[in-house]
């Protein structure tokens, strides 16, 4: 009985702790997709139009350097829409290879960036112009100053960014950093 019963602990006690493996890696594992950064993410139909292949939705911003832009606009113009605030680490770590990718690819690729700073989530004019500085953006910094922006775009996490095609589409949906070969990537493979 004494036998039969310590083996009854001894395998319950094993039970528990591969139970407490598996647990352990379902949630290192949904841990790693939650920070995945520049991760592309599927789609869900919307009410706001972001799902894959629709209307990406239209809205007018005044840009940091005082010139109003409509999404619209760019229309024959393959957009990367980044979503952003200079608090943001990720943001940080993701602006020089976009500065670089817009001197020496967006012209050639018909590309265009539009910055949209979430200034309703920042830290005030004097912090992002420093950070406009600091990293020389000359991509047009259009700025949300009443938050409505960030919230049709749903960006919950940042950076987001959307590329957005030709015809005024969302083609991709980019939760965290992107680098200049990510973007040369999406760009590329742009429907």
């Amino acid at each position: 009985m004494k036998k039969t019963l310590g083996l009854l602990l001894v395998g319950a006690l094993i039970a528990a702790l591969i139970l407490g493996i598996v647990q352990n890696n379902a949630e290192e594992k949904q841990a790693t997709e939650r920070l995945n950064p520049g991760s592309d993410v599927d789609f869900l139909p919307t009410d706001e139009g972001l799902a894959k292949g629709e209307t990406a939705p239209d809205f007018e911003l005044t840009t940091l350097d005082g010139e109003t832009v409509q999404l619209s606009d760019y229309r024959g113009k393959k957009v990367i829409l980044n979503l952003w605030a200079t608090w943001c680490p990720p943001c940080r770590a993701e602006m020089p290879d976009m500065q670089k990718y817009y001197d020496e690819q967006a012209q050639d690729e018909n590309v265009e960036i539009l910055a949209v700073n979430l200034t309703t989530e920042d830290r005030g004019m004097d912090k992002i112009n420093a950070f406009v500085e600091e990293f020389a953006l000359t991509f047009p910094i259009p700025m949300d100053v009443d938050g409505d922006v960030g919230d049709v775009y749903q960006a919950a996490t940042i950076p987001t960014s959307y590329m957005i095609d030709t015809e005024g589409r969302v083609q991709n949906k980019i939760v965290g950093p992107m680098n200049e070969e990510m973007m040369e990537d999406f760009i590329e493979n742009m429907e």
